[in-house]
């Protein structure tokens, strides 16, 4: 094997050392009708690379045109790789990589958000701190009874993972995500 090329995990493991993997997210626009989902998905399995986040939603009832989110990790190459491929398949409409996008119209990156319903214990001083903290971070009590709260947070993937990490030291129990919801910012569309 070349000096330069070493496996990834992918199968595109021939891959440049000076090419740093990025994060990126894709906005896919497809008809909604059964097995498309698989298809697109299928292409970032057959080749290894993990999805970190998904979020798919009918967004033209009328239209029956469904929107999905994809972030995902990888050398540009390969991303653009697999972006052409989605491009490809018949029920696909339009492929935007809202993060290249983003930086080729000198916009700022695109508004992601996304919700968590986060469940902690609730007892003693930590209930008290649980209520406090969650008033700061701007999370929602959903649910509470004695022994629990349920919180509903929105928000930047970072600030949701903040409010956990400081949650579990206070009695965590589960966490529930929806995966990152994407645009643009700017006056263009999809």
């Amino acid at each position: 094997m070349n000096a330069q090329h070493k496996p990834t995990g992918s199968a595109y493991f021939i891959a440049k050392e000076t090419e740093q993997p990025e994060t990126r997210t894709l906005s896919v626009l497809v008809d909604n009708e059964p097995g498309v989902l698989a298809r697109v998905i299928g292409l970032f399995s057959g080749r290894g690379y993990n999805i970190e986040s998904l979020t798919v939603s009918e967004t033209e009832h009328e239209a029956h045109l469904s929107r999905i989110t994809i972030v995902t990790r990888g050398t540009p190459n390969v991303l653009e790789q697999i972006k052409h491929q989605l491009e490809r398949i018949v029920p696909v409409h339009r492929v935007v990589d809202l993060s290249t996008r983003a930086r080729e119209k000198g916009h700022e990156k695109p508004l992601e958000r996304e919700l968590a319903l986060i469940k902690v214990k609730g007892g003693g001083d930590h209930r008290v701190e649980a209520l406090r903290l969650a008033d700061a971070f701007r999370a929602q009590v959903i649910d509470a009874n004695t022994e629990h709260f349920i919180f509903e947070i929105t928000g930047r993937v970072s600030k949701i993972e903040q409010f956990i990490s400081i949650m579990r030291p206070l009695g965590l129990i589960e966490v529930c995500r929806t995966g990152v919801a994407a645009l643009n910012r700017g006056p263009d569309g999809m």
